[in-house]
């Protein structure tokens, strides 16, 4: 029975590492002071079948404060109207931006790859500073483009934004999707913090044409559906050219998932790509997630087997503290104020939703795209 209670502590320490020493590196940051950049910028979405949303957000793309921007707009194989939307706003905007669209027939042997369609829209693009985002994204602000762009300084050739989502009230679903949104940006900012960066979102990612062509683009990991950002960013991100955001006017919006299956399923293509992660980030994201599964594990033991209780849930009550400072200060600067009071239950069951879609991947392939 001592056995448990040691295994149980040497989680905990595990866990308060984790918090203390890597997570911190975000919470605990000070935002840049924004440098004003005037360098054009090629703004690159990828869509498929996303004539709606085109229809409501690429208005807010164009109406970016920002001197000098093409936008880039790449129709990967739809079979809605996007291609026809795209040309209407070409159209429209002839006079004032600068607007390319690509058009990428389906071909059999890379159909649901969308890195063969972004591969064509950054090579169309005219300019070496590339900005992404989604057709389903819109900026927070009419500033997103100079804020993102600021940090393009010195060595930095990779800028990490914060892709937020929409909030909803009274939807647990909302809330937890915005949870893990916001642990995915504390891990991510914290990572490149201390120079070892492992990924990015595509819905609010920069970085230049020249980093991309050197490191023959998505060459490496093409044979993979998923991973046009993060396994990109895995692959090329080094200790000094990753710069990060978190300003507010930074920010993209998205609208959430409104049912479980359908995140799920989205999720279930997301972490499909970690498998191909270098070895040393899955060491510490695997670390990590085994330390938060086992340590719910372990509480509900040392609770059933009445084991040493009251010291057992002094520890207990030190990790969820210390759990509740490092989250919260980092949802605050991602303006998540909302979720900081349901932070534990909100975690207990993302663990065992991630633990559903491992077990899940493992016994079939997700769709793509």
């Amino acid at each position: 029975m001592q056995v448990v209670f040691v295994i149980f502590i040497a989680i905990i320490v595990i866990q308060l590492c984790y918090y203390l020493i890597l997570f911190s590196q975000f919470s605990f940051t000070k935002s840049h002071k924004n440098k004003q950049s005037d360098f054009p910028v090629s703004v690159l979405i990828c869509a498929r079948n996303e004539s709606k949303n085109l229809r409501k957000y690429l208005p807010l793309i164009l109406q970016q404060n920002y001197p000098n921007f093409e936008l880039v707009l790449i129709n990967d194989g739809s079979n809605d109207d996007t291609l026809e939307v795209f040309k209407f706003f070409k159209e429209k905007h002839l006079h004032s931006h600068q607007i390319k669209i690509v058009d990428v027939l389906q071909n059999e042997s890379l159909e649901g790859n969308k890195k063969h369609a972004v591969s064509l829209g950054i090579n169309a693009a005219t300019y070496e500073h590339l900005l992404f985002t989604d057709a389903d994204c819109w900026p927070a602000s009419e500033n997103w483009i100079s804020e993102m762009t600021s940090q393009f300084y010195s060595e930095k050739k990779i800028v990490l934004g914060y892709g937020s989502y929409k909030k909803s009230e009274n939807s647990f679903l909302n809330k937890l999707i915005r949870f893990e949104t916001v642990f995915t940006a504390l891990q991510y900012f914290s990572y490149a913090k201390l120079g070892v960066a492992y990924m990015g979102v595509g819905r609010n990612l920069g970085y230049k044409k020249t980093l991309f062509e050197k490191n023959n683009g998505f060459d490496k990991h093409l044979h993979i559906k998923s991973g046009d950002d993060d396994l990109f960013i895995n692959q090329v991100a080094t200790k000094n050219n990753v710069a990060i955001v978190f300003t507010a006017d930074s920010f993209t919006i998205s609208e959430p998932k409104t049912t479980f299956k359908s995140w799920i399923q989205q999720k279930r293509r997301h972490i499909s790509t970690a498998h191909s992660y270098k070895p040393m980030h899955q060491l510490l994201l695997g670390l990590s997630y085994a330390s938060q599964l086992l340590f719910w594990v372990f509480t509900l033991l040392i609770i059933f087997l009445n084991q040493q209780l009251e010291l057992a849930l002094f520890f207990i009550g030190i990790r969820i503290a210390i759990q509740y400072l490092i989250i919260g200060v980092a949802a605050k600067k991602l303006k998540e104020n909302d979720l900081i009071i349901w932070v534990p239950f909100l975690e207990l069951f993302l663990i065992f939703i991630h633990l559903f879609i491992f077990i899940k991947n493992k016994r079939s392939k997700p769709t793509h795209w």
